[in-house]
């Protein structure tokens, strides 16, 4: 096994362990009446919570804003075309913790592939 083998698999081990740490978390909020799929609310509702939980929705908020923009355009400047950066963005709505690991490996086995043809 590789070093990049063993770094792939603690990426999607991680990324794994972020569904079964945060989902539950989400799933009591929209039964309280949250929407998942309105980021807006999802952030206002994270950032009246108190001054810890601000400073941590603000900073994932801007860090998933980059990665949405940069996945996009990354996608499409490696040759995997732009629909896969558009797949991740909406993949990203699980969770940007999920989707930016299985995201690296990806990429990385994607180039990889690609650099020896």
């Amino acid at each position: 096994m590789t070093a990049q083998n063993i770094k792939h698999i603690i990426f999607v081990i991680l990324g794994i362990a972020a569904l079964i740490l945060t989902w539950p978390h989400a799933f009591d909020w929209m039964r309280n009446g949250g929407n998942i799929l309105d980021p807006l609310s999802f952030f206002t509702d994270a950032i009246d919570a108190g001054e810890t939980a601000a400073f941590l929705s603000l900073d994932m908020m801007i860090a998933w804003v980059v990665f949405m923009i940069w996945v996009v355009f990354d996608t499409a400047r490696i040759g995997m075309g732009m629909k896969w950066g558009w797949f991740f963005v909406a993949l990203s709505y699980i969770g940007v913790s999920f989707t930016f690991p299985v995201y690296l490996v990806v990429r990385e086995r994607y180039i990889d592939r690609h650099r020896t043809e």
